[in-house]
């Protein structure tokens, strides 16, 4: 059997993941430190299915803390899915230090320790937050990006830099991920989909930021699952790249974009909550937020030319399903 490595397993995206390598016959270390960040009930209550498989093992502890990935990884692993860090554009600007102790110290003991333990892939999220302060759409893998918007973006931007140093210097088959505002059932109660159905539920006022004159790139947990999971069969090689590919010339390391491809209004976002809720929003207008960007719009050819088309969940039905599964879990 295969084994992989999955940081933060009882995270939102890390539980669909770990679950779908279960599904493709991997066994699944699972690594999460349970912080409380936000509502641990939630953590567990995902752990508790992932649990009930017999080829899952479960480690709690935090990536940061020295030697723990390297017993792991000692042990024999073919592939690592890192997904553990301290997410949230808008709590770095509170808690930075938070950022720099998860995403970077956290990144550089996973990639000490793939140095002296090899494995085949090192897979490792980073977020379409790294494009900062780019409005040349839809963002490519190849284009520059200079100019985070928030230290968030800015500790995932570094990880990508460091792993590429590693992947050179040790030759580590290396792929970096940037996601695209992933959503879905099981999301975390920080993410604007959670806060909107919650509060439209219960009859309060949502806070909708630069007066509602935002896009995002909204792509549906289990179809970014579904590349994530395909691409760890897709380890780099150091090689000449074509144009549009964003594989290094000098290490097997590459960054792709993980996003839907087609951006959605913000309002029509609130338009589907709404239907799915039968309930209408009270919106209360705000200005921009501090280390926020007003759209974002992925590139996904190179996806598509690595693993071919995939599946593709409508805003409209993506959202259903994520209401319905709060309102079942909360009884709401």
């Amino acid at each position: 059997m295969p084994r992989a490595l999955v940081t933060g397993a009882a995270g939102f995206i890390g539980y669909f993941t770990s679950q779908r390598l279960l599904d493709e016959g991997y066994d699944v270390v699972g690594l999460d430190a349970m912080t409380d960040y936000y509502d641990v009930s939630l953590k567990q209550a995902r752990l508790k299915r992932l649990a009930s498989h017999k080829r899952f093992e479960f480690v709690q502890a935090r990536v940061e803390d020295e030697g723990v990935l390297a017993n792991i990884l000692s042990r024999g692993v073919d592939v690592v899915i890192h997904l553990a860090a301290q997410a949230g554009v808008r709590f770095s600007i509170d808690a930075p230090r938070g950022y720099l102790e998860s995403n970077i110290a956290g990144t550089f003991e996973l990639l000490e320790a793939a140095r002296h333990h090899p494995v085949k892939h090192l897979m490792i999220a980073s977020t379409s937050s790294a494009y900062g302060a780019n409005t040349d759409y839809p963002y490519r893998e190849t284009m520059r990006a200079d100019h985070q918007m928030s230290f968030y973006a800015a500790t995932k931007k570094a990880c990508e830099a460091m792993s590429h140093s590693y992947a050179h210097l040790y030759d580590i088959p290396t792929t970096c991920f940037r996601f695209f505002t992933v959503y879905g059932p099981w999301g975390r109660p920080d993410m604007a989909l959670f806060k909107f159905t919650k509060a439209i539920l219960e009859g309060a006022p949502i806070d909708v930021y630069n007066h509602g004159d935002m896009k995002r790139d909204f792509t549906y947990v289990e179809d970014l699952v579904e590349r994530v999971v395909g691409l760890a069969g897709k380890a780099p090689v150091t090689g000449r790249a074509q144009a549009h590919d964003s594989l290094s010339p000098v290490a097997p390391w590459r960054v792709v974009n993980i996003g839907n491809g087609s951006p959605v209004a913000l309002g029509d976002f609130i338009a589907a909550i709404e239907t799915a809720t039968g309930k209408t929003a009270e919106k209360n207008m705000l200005p921009m937020q501090a280390g926020d960007v007003p759209a974002t719009w992925a590139d996904t050819a190179l996806l598509t030319e690595l693993l071919g088309e995939g599946a593709s969940t409508s805003v409209e039905s993506g959202v259903a399903r994520f209401v319905d599964w709060y309102r079942d879990f909360y009884s709401a």
